[in-house]
């Protein structure tokens, strides 16, 4: 909804902002969203179990030394209009030209007003902090959840990806904030041919006895845990705002997605015996998560086993896929992805038919490229947004990784 006929100084004073502090205001929080979106047909709720945790001290290992705080905005009736979370991640916000930190889980009507009250608490709450911007809408913690806003696309949401209302667009810009990256979804058939050039390029690789790749062995998980990491630390490390990871964090990512591998669709790569890159992928949990109405109880875990068991998931969800820099430009990464079609294609026990590949930035044109060549196509763009405190200071949007 959006006011009109009275200004917009007494339409804010007359709405609350309440800080989430009880049990019965975080449902709230969650609750809101649930409301908002109860009539557009491509929403599906989030697990509340999935909200709860980032704000859990428990179970959010950034709470330890960062900070977090959330808020929703009720109008003069009493009525929940909005929601928000800011966030300080004491690993990365000074890793910028400027201390930034973070704001998310953005919920509005379609009222400016309303969402000035919100971007205003965030940014004074972070400035009394000593930070000098604010990116948004952003998770607090990994990059693979819940960043950006969903500006074109407006599709069925991954698991753990953003789904918003397109006007939340015009609510973030004309408050101010300035696109820093733009982040693309990238969509194909499983089947679809690859151009033969992208076949003789990789072939070549295949041929050479120094490399060998092989999918994941769940038996064997603290090792590909270990592999992992050893890639990821040489190839992300250099992305602005991106810290190593630790062996303790990558066994518990590993852990984490135990319960829902498939085996068949994470493939390693390994030059004279060393792990050199991956190719991370996983059935795309909303197909089968969106029939449990954001509750994973005993109810929900039956439902969940039986769209499981009946097949409901027809789309592969690649988490993550790179190269260590020492092996790229080679061919290895074409090589990796037609060594697993030969697994997965037209393969009757894969019950896979398209695959979408989680965003990659615009920051990063080399990975761009290679999804391309693979027959990738955008499907959804989102944006994450950067907001100065200093209005007089350069803005300047992210490094390209040359």
């Amino acid at each position: 909804m959006t006011y009109f006929g009275e200004s917009s100084k007494h339409r804010t004073q007359r709405m609350q902002l309440i800080e989430v502090n009880t049990p019965e205001l975080a449902e709230e929080f969650i609750k809101m969203q649930v409301r908002l979106y109860r009539k557009d047909p491509n929403y599906i709720r989030p697990l509340d179990k999935d909200i709860h945790q980032v704000f859990d001290p428990k179970k959010n290992k950034l709470l330890r030394d960062g900070e977090a705080i959330r808020w929703i905005l009720k109008d003069e009736e009493g009525e929940t209009i909005g929601r928000v979370a800011a966030f300080i991640n004491k690993k990365t916000a000074r890793s910028f030209e400027q201390p930034t930190g973070g704001m998310g889980f953005f919920d509005c009507i379609n009222d400016q007003a309303a969402a000035n009250i919100l971007f205003d608490a965030c940014r004074n709450w972070l400035q009394e902090r000593g930070m000098e911007a604010m990116d948004g809408p952003i998770n607090f913690g990994e990059r693979d959840k819940w960043w950006g806003l969903l500006v074109d696309g407006f599709y069925e949401p991954t698991y753990c990806m953003n789904y918003n209302h397109a006007y939340y667009k015009q609510l973030f810009e004309n408050y101010g904030f300035q696109l820093y990256f733009n982040q693309y979804v990238y969509y194909r058939t499983v089947n679809d041919p690859f151009p033969p050039e992208y076949y003789e390029k990789a072939q070549r690789v295949l041929a050479d006895p120094d490399y060998e790749f092989r999918h994941l062995d769940k038996n064997n998980l603290d090792k590909y845990a270990e592999d992992f990491r050893i890639i990821y630390n040489k190839g992300w490390v250099k992305h602005e705002g991106v810290k190593a990871m630790g062996e303790a964090q990558a066994k518990s990512i590993m852990k984490s997605l135990k319960p829902v591998l498939d085996e068949k669709i994470i493939w390693f790569t390994y030059y004279k015996g060393e792990p050199a890159g991956f190719f991370i992928a996983i059935p795309e949990l909303n197909q089968l998560f969106k029939h449990v109405n954001g509750k994973l109880d005993l109810w929900g875990k039956i439902k969940f086993i039986y769209h499981r068991w009946r097949g409901s998931c027809k789309t592969m969800y690649g988490i993550v896929f790179g190269i260590i820099p020492e092996c790229q430009g080679k061919g290895v990464e074409a090589a990796m992805v037609v060594a697993a079609s030969k697994v997965v294609q037209g393969n009757p026990n894969i019950p896979y038919y398209d695959l979408q590949m989680n965003w990659i930035g615009d920051f990063n044109p080399k990975m761009m490229k290679v999804v391309e060549q693979i027959g990738g196509r955008i499907h959804k763009t989102y944006a994450t947004y950067r907001y100065l405190f200093d209005r007089e200071k350069e803005f300047k949007r992210a490094t390209i990784i040359k």
